[in-house]
């Protein structure tokens, strides 16, 4: 799997802060847990408690378009800055659970086989997978494991986190292994995307035992056992390895997958600002992310997408008069999110419309936004001041 290191965070810092003019403002008073400088469950960030590196991407944010850090990237900050996956304070066996949760709730069977036997190699009990693989009662469990798993669940399967959850959590965890704990589910959210959009399963002879409401399509090829063709020649992978730093076996899984895309870059110059915005509307959507919605509408209006076709989106209406490139991705979107399985059928429209190349790069591009609306629901982010929502939620 993808290690995610400061350079992940200093790049969705500088890249991902959105800025824009408040509207009407609704009027309603922040939840008693709310900052009201940050509008959100943490406070403000102190430039002083980041480390050089954090700084650096502190100080071009405040030198950039908004004038300082905002949403997920900010609240990001807040964590420990480590190599997550290896090296976060709380340590590799919690570390695992996080990942076991998230893939758990995403219904991500090939996560959560490698991070199976990865969550064993740290001294992760079994009894506790187990737990988490049939969504058993946590009870007796430890305070810390219970909370990460019951953090996981209600976070992820309900798309937001009560005030009392949260402070469960942050009295056992602390701040700093809260944040860490959260930026790994949700960057790990954006991997089992990865992973389902494409259907990567089992390498052969690998036991499937992760308990799934549905049926895999059969549309893989044999060799990369994905919707992908193998690049390269499979290579036998040794155990030692599969405990290691090299969790994926060769020429499959979520690294090799997002190779056939060019990346981000250039992914507006190959499909267009309008489509990359529709894309991260459908993301939002799914994910009843109210921030995310309400930040990116003005900039998807700006690039020409439709009010009608964002009202379909809104509204979650059916897709039929709907251009047909356009309905594809809407299509993919909630099948990903919501199903988490994507149908034979949907793919083979989706890949049609966009190709495999810009496919891969789209699917990254949401990934990266399911990604945030973890951190934005877990931290409780309200929209700027002034800001009217734009989302209808329950």
């Amino acid at each position: 799997m993808k290690r995610w290191t400061r350079a992940a965070v200093v790049l969705a810092l500088v890249d991902f802060v959105p800025a824009w003019p408040g509207v009407a403002c609704g009027g309603q008073a922040l939840p008693d847990d709310i900052h009201d400088e940050s509008r959100s469950r943490l406070p403000t960030i102190d430039r002083t408690e980041l480390d050089a590196e954090r700084r650096r991407a502190y100080d071009a944010a405040v030198a950039g378009e908004s004038g300082a850090p905002a949403g997920a990237a900010a609240l990001r900050l807040h964590g420990s800055g480590a190599d997550l996956r290896f090296d976060a304070p709380m340590g590799r066996r919690l570390t695992e659970l996080a990942i076991l949760t998230t893939a758990r709730e995403y219904d991500q069977p090939y996560e959560w086989a490698l991070h199976e036997l990865e969550a064993l190699a740290v001294g992760l009990d079994a009894e506790i997978i187990d737990i988490v693989r049939h969504r058993k009662p946590f009870t007796e469990l430890a305070a810390r494991e219970a909370i990460i798993i019951e953090l996981g669940r209600e976070l992820l399967g309900t798309r937001r986190l009560r005030a009392d959850t949260y402070a469960r959590a942050l009295a056992l965890l602390g701040k700093t292994n809260l944040v860490d704990v959260v930026d790994v589910m949700g960057r790990y959210a954006s991997t089992a995307a990865t992973l389902t959009a494409f259907n990567q399963r089992m390498p052969s002879g690998w036991r499937q035992s992760l308990p799934l409401p549905f049926t895999h399509p059969e549309d893989i090829h044999p060799d990369s056992r994905s919707r992908l063709p193998l690049r390269s020649p499979e290579s036998r992978t040794s155990v030692s390895v599969l405990y290691g730093r090299m969790l994926s076996p060769s020429g499959i899984g979520p690294g090799v997958i997002r190779g056939y895309g060019d990346g981000q870059a250039s992914l507006e110059a190959r499909v267009g600002r309008r489509l990359m915005q529709l894309a991260i509307l459908v993301t939002a959507r799914t994910h009843d992310s109210q921030y995310d919605w309400t930040m990116n509408e003005p900039r998807a209006a700006e690039a020409g997408v439709e009010p009608e076709l964002m009202d379909i989106v809104r509204h979650h209406r059916p897709l039929a008069g709907v251009d047909a490139e356009d309905a594809a991705l809407i299509a993919f979107g909630r099948e990903l999110f919501n199903d988490h399985n994507v149908s034979a059928e949907t793919y083979a429209r989706a890949e049609q419309a966009f190709g495999v190349r810009d496919l891969v790069d789209i699917v990254g591009l949401m990934g990266s936004h399911a990604a945030d609306a973890a951190v934005l629901a877990a931290f409780d982010q309200h929209l700027p001041e002034g800001v009217e929502p734009l989302l209808p939620l329950d």
